[in-house]
């Protein structure tokens, strides 16, 4: 590691250089087109040719005018909202026009709108920020390093794909990351680590295993005996007994920062006990808070839980939550054993959470019970996931969901011969000179053959799940994973489902083996907290479902093919559209619940994710956006380009 100083000086550099300068264009573009988007400010519009000139007004700091204008157009995609790269935002005032340069400027003068909370403004421009601070950083390393993306593997290009969120204008704030830790354990920069393990005495903490599994049995398989018995003989030297505690790894930041400064009782009493490093070393993957095996890639991603603000989502495991990943991976395994189409046809691999231990002594769970019921938030209406960190963390204990991990399988023990595997955000990656990391399998493959077999071998099971099961997936780009041969697609690997699981209970294609969540945990006897994965209609089903797996993930794929290859989006909305509506003709059953779901409704609903940042009233904020496949149903006629975007 470079000395300190060194690592500041980069710092610097890194937000003074060119790729500086395009992280802190992209974050302005990211975010005026949110704003845009999500209906934040009303612009003042001009047509200029296909283009479509923005200009935003606001106040500066002695209420005087300034507008921020931008050029870009309208897509087919849900009807987002693109800027034109090649044009930077413009601040005009009374006295100059210049390109925007200020991002807490920007939120100020033009964000501070009626219903936005000045507190919230703050940490908005905050995350901002660090954004910038931090991709800058990432950026300028990749610049200098002359990265490639081209003929990674997965776990590499977990790594080397550096681009974040691309809707989301804070997509790599990373609240409470200085440069320095971002450095030492941003997944952009490939180190590698070794996480910390504790003792948590039985009595307060909890844990879960697969139902053909022991946790004795599973922490010998991960740690091996010889790594078992290295910690029980610490242990056992603090004057502890082993069969009362349970093993509990933890991410060495986290311990820092977290779990250190708030455990001295803990540890006087000897119900924590600090037991030091075990042999094998692990590397961040794009989430931060999982790593992936280093030592022996066939053994289990560890997701540990990070007092880290990313995305403006909590990265911590809240213990009953935690405890509850286990359950519903048995439970979605089952579904796809169950399902000949899954299961053989498209061969869905669930990398599972197969253990978890969380510290969940009696005194949090106590005082959570009902500070969880004024501040913890269930579904919105357009079917979001709360559980995908953008609920509040109720805390008031500080170790409260601060010390936790799930075991998630490695996809390695699935892959079959000469198989391989692309996180689905790689494919909508550039290299540095502006091709796309896909752009080998399209010439090879052709666009369309390429796309359709994605489609059909990717997409489809997300549906199917979703239709003849009645369970939505938040599958958006980071949850899914394509496993090829060569590039062209074979079968799709999914996985996080601890918080990103969603059904309608009187639309379950086989409720009998739904899982009783008040059995798992108390507090699901709250029914706000059973709402974090149990809708009372079908229609949140359908939001989840076009609005991770189509909105923030392939609607990405369909506006790269049209800019880079002239592929146009009907085109691309077609196919997708001809490929589920052939898929639920197979079956007259599936028929039925296909129509019920309904993924070709006109409109469909998603989160407001920007205006989240700003309003002081969050729940249930949505908006009605167009649906690109439905004018591609079979039974509705396709009028103009025009019409499918209003």
């Amino acid at each position: 590691m470079e000395p300190v100083w060194q690592q500041d000086l980069m710092a610097a550099r890194a937000m003074q250089s060119e790729a500086g300068l395009r992280v802190r264009r992209r974050i302005f573009r990211q975010l005026a087109e949110s704003v845009l988007y999500e209906g934040i400010v009303t612009p003042q519009t001009e047509t200029d040719g296909q283009n479509t000139i923005f200009s935003l007004q606001g106040r500066d700091a002695e209420g005087r005018r300034v507008i921020y204008r931008c050029i870009g157009r309208r897509r087919l995609t849900f009807g987002r909202i693109r800027l034109l790269a090649d044009f930077p935002i413009i601040r005009i005032d009374d006295e100059s026009e210049a390109e925007a340069s200020s991002l807490r400027q920007f939120v100020w003068e033009a964000l501070n709108v009626p219903g936005a909370d000045p507190a919230k403004l703050a940490a908005f421009a905050e995350e901002l920020e660090q954004t910038f601070l931090k991709d800058a950083v990432a950026q300028y390393a990749r610049a200098q390093n002359g990265a490639v993306l081209r003929g990674l593997g997965g776990d590499e290009l977990e790594s080397a794909v550096m681009d974040g969120h691309r809707y989301h204008p804070s997509y790599k704030s990373r609240i409470g990351f200085d440069h320095a830790d971002h450095l030492a354990y941003g997944p952009e920069f490939a180190r590698d680590l070794t996480p910390l393990w504790l003792a948590v005495h039985k009595e307060d903490s909890r844990a879960a295993v697969l139902p053909d599994m022991t946790l004795d049995g599973y922490m010998s398989g991960e740690l091996g005996a010889e790594g078992v018995q290295a910690l029980h003989d610490v242990l056992r030297g603090e004057g502890c007994d082993p069969a009362d505690y349970l093993l509990l790894p933890v991410h060495p930041w986290q311990w820092r920062r977290a779990i250190a400064p708030a455990c001295a009782e803990e540890l006087r009493l000897k119900r924590i006990v600090m037991l030091g490093a075990a042999t094998d070393v692990y590397r961040a993957q794009q989430s931060i808070r999982t790593l992936a095996n280093r030592t022996e890639p066939r053994k289990a991603y560890m997701k540990l839980s990070m007092n880290l603000l990313n995305t403006s989502s909590s990265r911590q495991l809240l213990p009953h939550y935690t405890v509850t990943a286990p359950v519903l991976s048995a439970w979605l395994q089952a579904l796809v054993d169950g399902d000949p189409y899954l299961k053989e046809e498209a061969g869905l691999i669930l990398l599972r959470e197969a253990a978890a231990v969380t510290y969940d002594p009696p005194v949090h769970r106590e005082r959570q019970e009902k500070p969880l019921s004024q501040h913890h938030h269930p579904h919105p209406s357009d079917g979001s996931k709360a559980g995908s960190g953008h609920k509040p963390v109720p805390a008031k204990h500080p170790l409260y969901a601060a010390a936790g991990c799930i075991w998630r399988e490695s996809v390695h023990r699935y892959l079959r011969q000469s198989e391989e595997t692309t996180p689905f955000y790689a494919l909508f990656a550039e290299e540095l000179d502006g091709t796309p990391f896909i752009d080998p399998w399209l010439q090879t493959y052709g666009i369309e053959p390429w796309l359709s077999r994605l489609l059909e071998k990717c997409v489809l099971p997300v549906a199917h799940m979703a239709a003849v099961h009645g369970v939505a997936l938040e599958a958006h780009a980071q949850n899914m994973v394509m496993v090829h041969r060569n590039g062209l697609p074979e079968r799709l690997a999914l996985k996080d489902f601890h918080e990103d699981v969603l059904y309608c209970r009187s639309f379950l294609g086989q409720p009998e083996l739904c899982p009783d969540l008040p059995l798992v945990h108390e507090l699901y006897e709250l029914q706000e907290e059973r709402a974090n994965f149990e809708a009372e209609s079908v229609h949140p089903l359908r939001y989840l479902t076009l609005g991770a797996l189509l909105f923030v993930n392939l609607g990405e794929l369909a506006m790269l093919l049209e800019d880079k290859y002239g592929f146009e989006e009907e085109r691309f909305w077609r196919l997708t559209s001809e490929c589920i509506h052939s898929h639920q003709e197979r079956n007259g059953q599936w028929k039925a619940r296909f129509e019920a779901l309904d993924l070709f409704a006109p409109t469909t609903r998603v989160e407001q994710l920007t205006y989240k940042r700003l309003a002081a009233q969050t729940k249930g904020l949505s908006h009605e956006v167009p649906n690109p496949l439905s004018a591609f149903h079979p039974n509705r006629t396709l009028k103009s380009r025009e019409e499918i975007r209003l």
